[in-house]
């Protein structure tokens, strides 16, 4: 029996990077959080302690920062960028993975009109981005974080089966609500990054809304399909979707009723755990597997 050195990396994580583009009156703001991972013949830093291929985490730092310097773009734009950079640096590194994420700020309005330079943060949701380069292969990822969604209703969930634990009622109108996390892989790296991620998300959007459901699963599905549909340079989508449960309150203590039959305000407890999670995958059955782009993206099945 011998004991080697299994698969490994390593890489600087979460570098924070704020940009301002001052080039006129009216700035500018990118916010992003940027990690790196290189792949390639480390063995000997491993095994004997000899750094003669190690890149150092503290360059990979500043290399973000330096190529902020010159703009940032879209956030797959940045991520090919510094992909292709680490990959290309040294022989002895096979491939590099880039994970950016992007957090929106949105411009304060002062006597109705957007300022110029003073922002609020747009919420927790943030735009994110993998771009991973293997050898001659480049693949990205986009996505997005903590979207969350809400139905008053539109929503059952009838039909489970029932064992001697089972406590929960069948519901035929309850409140759906979810916080989306969604990557898909494209099948080009030439694309219009802005607008495509911005009709996935639309589309995301108007299927959740617009789909009377049955499960959050179905619903998973039928948002991953439509995103398919519509946009042909998509070849794969992953969700992780937990279940915000919210359970009608019961008030016959106060003598109040809180029914979906009645008249007037429903009041409902949000319960914040545990949660049910529901996580899936929707792809074209045409498209070859990329499995290296996945690797490092956890959260999905």
């Amino acid at each position: 029996m011998a004991i080697v050195l299994g698969p490994n990396q390593y890489g600087k994580a979460e570098v924070r990077v704020v940009g301002v583009d001052r080039s006129t009156p009216r700035h500018s703001l990118v916010d992003l959080n940027v990690s790196s991972s290189l792949r390639g013949d480390f063995a000997a830093a491993h095994t004997a302690g000899d750094n003669a291929h190690v890149l150092t985490t503290d360059a990979q730092k500043n290399t973000v920062f330096a190529f902020a310097r010159d703009g940032v773009g879209s956030p797959e734009e940045f991520g090919l960028r510094l992909a292709r950079h680490f990959a290309g640096s040294f022989d002895w590194i096979s491939g590099a993975r880039v994970g950016v994420e992007s957090y929106g700020w949105d411009r304060i309005a002062v006597g109705g009109q957007p300022h110029d330079h003073a922002f609020s943060r747009a919420g927790g949701e943030a735009r994110t981005a993998v771009v991973t380069a293997d050898g001659e292969q480049v693949h990205v990822l986009a996505g997005l974080t903590d979207l969350v969604v809400l139905k008053t209703t539109g929503s059952e969930f009838c039909g489970f089966p029932v064992d001697r634990y089972t406590t929960l009622p069948e519901t035929r109108d309850r409140i759906l609500a979810t916080a989306v996390t969604a990557r898909w892989c494209y099948t080009a790296t030439d694309l219009d990054w802005d607008g495509v991620f911005s009709g996935v998300r639309t589309t995301l959007l108007e299927t959740f809304a617009g789909t009377h459901s049955l499960a959050l699963q179905q619903t998973l599905y039928a948002m991953g399909e439509a995103v398919l549909e519509r946009h042909p340079p998509v070849a794969e989508i992953r969700f992780s979707m937990p279940n915000k449960h919210h359970f009608l309150q019961d008030l016959s203590a106060f003598g109040l009723a809180n029914d979906l039959d009645g008249e007037g305000a429903v009041v409902y407890h949000a319960a914040d755990r545990p949660y049910g999670l529901i996580e899936g995958t929707v792809l074209r059955d045409d498209v070859p597997p990329a499995e290296v782009a996945w690797l490092g993206t956890p959260g999905f099945c």
